[in-house]
């Protein structure tokens, strides 16, 4: 009966060890990975953060305030450049509630590495509505503000229409970053600030990092907040359906 007990004692050690092992020599391969590509991550984009400046600047000096064709512009010169073939021409709008603030956005890209959007709020007659697909918010404007989140990519968002402030709290800092129309305002990875968009501001928000843990900041809101599962549902459709559609083209 001892030597049972023993010999069963000695299995369950050896499974478990064997377990540990595999855990073990999986962690360490998928340290050994994302180490591997957190020092190759350049190597993976597709867009260029000065382009991008260069690219809005250019928008608003040609068409000002009419954002509709600020961003027409953009994404048809996106999508006749080199990174073309990543670039999402369906204006799909999505209502977003992510750290506190709501808005409204446009994926034109989603990788693993990167993404690329239109983001802003305003009002019209009084009711949050998009119009046709064209789309453009037109109306009398409200503005959001809230917690930008603490991520793992570099966030630059290129201020198309209006003004964005931020505030991040240390010794002496009493006053507010301003970034207006042209700025851009870029949250470095692992930063965080309180941020506010007033009156009718969009701006061409780019990331550039490690994308999929940011997803949990977006859907969050959603979640444990306003319950919006049809918003829900269509942004983690067209997350979805963008990241595996440019992961097929070779893209990550």
């Amino acid at each position: 009966m001892a030597a049972q007990k023993n010999g069963g004692s000695r299995s369950a050690q050896s499974s478990r060890a064997n377990t540990f092992s595999i855990v073990a020599v999986l962690i360490a391969l998928f340290s050994a990975i994302v180490y591997f590509m957190e020092q190759n991550l350049q190597s993976f984009y597709v867009f260029d953060t000065q382009q991008l400046h260069d690219l809005s600047k250019r928008a608003i000096a040609t068409h000002g305030n009419d954002t509709r064709a600020v961003v027409a512009q953009i994404v048809g010169e996106l999508s006749q450049g080199p990174a073309g073939e990543y670039v999402n021409l369906d204006e799909e709008w999505v209502f977003n509630n992510a750290g506190g603030a709501m808005g409204a956005m446009y994926i034109i890209h989603a990788s693993i590495t990167e993404y690329l959007i239109i983001f802003g709020k305003t009002l019209l007659d009084h009711r949050p509505r998009i119009l046709s697909k064209t789309n453009q918010f037109t109306g009398t404007a409200i503005g959001t503000e809230g917690h930008t989140g603490r991520h793992t990519a570099d966030d630059y968002f290129h201020i198309l229409k209006g003004t964005q402030t931020a505030y991040s709290p240390a010794a002496g800092h009493y006053e507010p970053e301003v970034y207006p129309q042209g700025s851009v305002h870029h949250l470095r990875r692992g930063e965080v600030k309180q941020y506010k968009m007033d009156d009718a501001c969009f701006a061409l928000e780019y990331a550039r990092g490690w994308i999929p843990p940011m997803l949990g900041f977006g859907f969050a809101d959603g979640l444990t907040s306003t319950l919006d599962f049809p918003t829900l549902w269509h942004t983690t459709r067209i997350t979805g359906r963008e990241m595996l559609s440019n992961m097929a083209k070779g893209k990550l």
